[in-house]
C-alpha cells in the first residue's frame, strides 16, 4: 500500500459515517490498519474496488503471488457467517478464505472473475448459471453446532423489521401489503426443517455469481459465489433472490404469467417447489424496499419516497403470484 490516502467508496463512507462516532474513528483507522493486515497477512493491497456499501474491499496480492480481495467491515456489520460459510465451502461453490481476523473484522479471500451481471448473458440464462452453481454449494454440509443463524431465525428477524420499519416510515405503503409479507414470512418460519436444511447463501443474485478464473465456462461449473450471508435454511431460501432480479421483464407483459413461468423455470432447474420461492422473494423484497424509504427519508425527498414505497409494495405483490 503506498502514502495515498485510502480511497472510500461513497456509499461505504456514507453508511460508516451514519454508525457516529465510531464509524467516523473507522473511516480514519482504516488507513492504518490496512497497513498492519499487509504486515500481518504478508499481503499488498491495491485498488479500491466499488460496488458494495457494508465493507472497504480492494485487490490485494499474497506474498507468493496469489490474488486476492481484502475485506474489513464496517461497524455494525459482522463477518462471522461469511467467514464461517467459505470455511466450511472450502473453495466449493464459493470463493477461497485466506485469512479472517474476527477482531478486525477483516477477511482475505482468493479473486475471481467478472461478475455473471456483467457479462451480457439473457436472464433465463444467468438464472441457469445461478441455478447450477446454487446446486454445488447446497452439497456442503451445514455446521454441526448452531454457529449460524436459521431459517427460522431469518425469518423472525425479518418480520420484525418489516414492522417497525413500516411505522418508523410513517406507514408508506398499504397496510394489506405489509400482512402479506409478514403471513409469507411466518410460512418460512413454520417451513424451516433442520433435517432438511442445508447451507443457503443468502443472497445469491448474479452480481454475487463470479466466473471461476481457473475454469472459464458459461456453465455452473465455472461459478462460483462471493458475499454469502451464511444461514441454515431450505433450499427455497436461495431462490428468492433470482425470483424478484430482472423486475422490469416481469412487468413488461403479464406479470402474473411472467412470473409464474419464471418459478416454473426455477422449480425444474432446482427441484425445488415453485410456490416456495415466491414467498421467500415477497418475505425479502419487502425489507428491501422498507431500506430503500428509509434512506430516501433521510434525503429528504418526498418523490423518491413515494415512488419507492409504490416499489416495495409492487414487488411484495409479485412475489406473491
Amino acid at each position: 500500500m503506498s502514502d495515498s490516502p485510502v480511497v472510500v467508496p461513497n456509499a461505504v463512507r456514507q453508511k460508516a459515517a451514519a454508525q457516529g462516532a465510531k464509524g467516523t474513528r473507522w473511516l480514519h483507522g482504516l488507513g492504518g490498519v490496512i497497513e498492519r493486515l499487509e504486515h500481518d497477512w504478508d499481503v499488498i493491497v491495491g485498488d479500491t474496488l466499488h460496488g458494495g456499501s457494508e465493507s472497504y474491499v480492494a485487490a490485494a496480492t499474497t506474498g507468493d503471488g496469489v490474488d486476492a480481495i481484502i475485506k474489513l467491515a464496517i461497524p455494525g456489520n459482522d463477518l462471522a457467517c461469511e467467514a464461517t460459510t467459505l470455511r466450511l465451502a472450502k473453495g466449493h461453490g464459493y470463493a477461497r478464505l485466506l485469512k479472517h481476523d474476527p477482531a478486525r473484522q477483516a477477511m482475505l479471500t482468493e479473486r475471481l472473475g467478472a461478475p455473471l451481471a456483467e457479462l451480457g448473458l439473457p436472464s433465463n440464462r444467468q438464472i441457469q448459471i445461478i441455478c447450477a452453481t446454487l446446486q454445488r454449494a447446497w452439497q456442503i454440509p451445514p455446521p454441526a453446532s448452531a454457529s449460524l443463524p436459521s431459517g427460522a431465525d431469518k425469518a423472525r428477524r425479518l418480520a420484525q423489521f418489516i414492522a417497525a420499519t413500516w411505522e418508523e416510515l410513517n406507514r408508506p405503503c398499504p397496510q394489506p401489503i405489509i400482512e402479506q409479507a409478514l403471513s409469507f414470512a411466518e410460512v418460512r418460519r413454520r417451513a424451516f426443517d433442520p433435517e432438511t436444511a442445508v447451507l443457503v447463501h443468502g443472497d445469491a443474485g448474479a452480481s454475487n455469481t463470479l466466473q471461476d478464473l481457473q475454469h472459464r465456462s458459461t456453465a455452473g461449473a465455472g461459478f462460483r459465489f462471493v458475499d454469502p450471508d451464511g444461514l441454515v435454511a431450505e433450499r427455497a431460501y436461495d431462490l428468492a433472490i433470482p425470483m424478484r432480479e430482472w423486475s422490469s421483464e416481469l412487468l413488461e407483459g403479464d406479470p402474473a404469467r411472467l412470473c409464474r413461468e419464471r418459478s416454473g423455470l426455477l422449480g425444474r432447474l432446482t427441484g425445488v417447489d415453485p410456490r416456495r420461492s415466491g414467498s421467500g422473494a415477497s418475505s425479502s423484497g419487502c425489507p428491501l424496499g422498507c431500506c430503500a424509504c428509509r434512506w430516501a427519508r433521510k434525503m429528504s425527498d418526498g418523490r423518491c419516497l413515494r415512488s419507492l414505497a409504490i416499489g416495495c409494495g409492487r414487488d411484495v405483490l409479485m412475489g406473491a403470484l
